[in-house]
């Protein structure tokens, strides 16, 4: 065991020391390479440092390399040393993190990085948290703590008698509302199709003006930071009108709700704590390693209620149980790396690195812009729209740039047009980096121009 440690750490070290030099997406070589894993099945055992060898051989060279500095496609971010090297230890650990006896440390980890992460967010002391593969699950379980609220408000149990027959729930969510809560919604039988939607401004921020009339049997879904502008719904206003009609507000933070962690930027999230419940990722802005969601919900005995569990030989002690916050119950323990990451940064690092995305974001967008191509949103947290001229345009360069290599952006459709894609998420992202990978952009843009 010792030598196939030894042998997967300094893969490991080769595998990150490469990421500076190597083209970010694989060439088409190695991804056809790929075709050797497709074989029967071994009738014998095969030695694991073979094994190990044929893994990082073969599927080394054909990953992306977002955990690299030049990576800016989607909302990924990289993986800080500290949490990478806290996952590897509790890789080894091999701990279930559904119950307390199961494993002391992961369920105390759990505790103490909710702790702080109610804290660096600007969320209520008391509010329940579970720790979840991303925030479509995060999402799922918060909006099943709300089913359940509004439910019992209206003398339903739906964890008991489920949905046949129950009381209607309303959704209100805004017109860019993030296909993650669509998802969390149809999984938790209210709906996509069934929500009502409200006009959004040309940023994609949910309009207030435009809310329909709320009732107490009714969920609002608001977004901190928009996936394609970064933009944030107006969460005080939208929150106040919601609590006087006595509806739910949920925030869908994946990302955006790391703003409030970051004096400058906090204003961007101001009035989100005053919803009920909220859904982000750790492994976007924190950058521990996939996967890593968190669901908090105001009322812990709410959270606790949608996602109990019990049976004769499933004993809980009278602590924190976390099994009974997630819809899991063997699951990995997710609270060491996000502890690791936390207590690594501590609150000074975390404002820095989300500050840092943001401002080669910007770098991004000046640089794009001062070379006579157009942003199409205002630019207020990391994420920024660019395009190249007519869709046709926008999507070669932004094709001839995926290929490349030297940097990976996505693309999208914003308000009918095609656009390139910038989002900055990882710590790992240099000065350097961005003005590498901006002029190679430029190099390219100026080619199909």
């Amino acid at each position: 065991m010792r030598e196939l440690l030894s042998d997967a750490c300094a893969r490991a070290a080769r595998y990150t020391d490469a990421l500076a030099t190597r083209p970010v997406a694989p060439a088409p070589a190695d991804i056809a390479a790929l075709a050797r894993f497709d074989e029967p099945l071994p009738e014998h055992p095969e030695d694991p440092a073979a094994v190990l060898h044929m893994l990082d051989e073969i599927g080394s060279p054909a990953t992306v390399a977002t955990t690299g500095g030049r990576y800016f496609g989607f909302v990924t971010g990289g993986t800080l040393p500290a949490a990478l090297a806290a996952n590897l230890l509790a890789a080894v650990w091999d701990q279930n993190g559904a119950y307390r006896v199961m494993s002391p440390v992961a369920a105390k980890l759990e505790e103490v990085s909710a702790a702080w992460l109610r804290d660096l967010l600007g969320l209520p002391g008391q509010a329940g948290a579970g720790f979840t593969t991303g925030a479509t699950m995060a999402n799922l379980t918060a909006l099943a703590a709300a089913r359940h609220a509004l439910l019992r408000t209206a003398g339903w149990d739906v964890e008991q008698d489920g949905l046949f027959g129950a009381p209607p729930i309303r959704v209100v969510v805004g017109d860019e509302v993030h296909a993650s809560v669509l998802k969390a919604l149809s999984l938790l039988g209210l709906g996509r199709a069934r929500v009502e939607r409200v006009p959004t401004d040309d940023q994609g921020r949910m309009r207030a003006d435009a809310l329909p009339a709320l009732s107490p049997s009714t969920i609002v879904c608001l977004q901190a930071g928009n996936v394609n502008t970064g933009a944030f719904d107006p969460a005080a206003e939208i929150c106040a009108a919601a609590h006087d009609a006595g509806a739910w507000v949920h925030v869908d933070g994946a990302f955006g709700l790391w703003a409030a962690a970051n004096p400058r930027l906090a204003h961007l999230a101001a009035g989100a704590a005053d919803a009920d419940s909220w859904a982000t990722d750790a492994h976007k802005w924190l950058n521990v390693p996939y996967d890593s969601g968190i669901a908090f919900v105001r009322n812990a005995d709410d959270l606790r209620a949608a996602m109990t569990v019990g049976a004769a030989y499933l004993i809980a002690g009278a602590d924190r149980e976390p099994c009974h916050f997630t819809p899991d119950m063997s699951r990995r323990a997710r609270g060491v790396e996000v502890w690791a990451g936390l207590r690594s940064l501590g609150r000074a690092g975390v404002a820095d690195l989300v500050d840092r995305c943001c401002r080669h974001t910007r770098r991004f967008a000046d640089g794009l812009r001062s070379a006579g191509y157009q942003v199409l949103n205002d630019v207020v947290l990391n994420q920024a729209l660019v395009s190249f001229g007519d869709d046709e345009a926008t999507r070669r360069v932004i094709e001839q740039v995926q290929a490349d290599g030297t940097c990976w952006f996505g693309g999208t459709v914003w308000q009918g047009r095609a656009a390139m894609r910038v989002s900055v998420s990882s710590w790992a992202t240099t000065d350097d980096d961005v003005e590498r990978s901006l002029a190679a952009v430029l190099r390219i843009a100026g080619s199909a121009r």
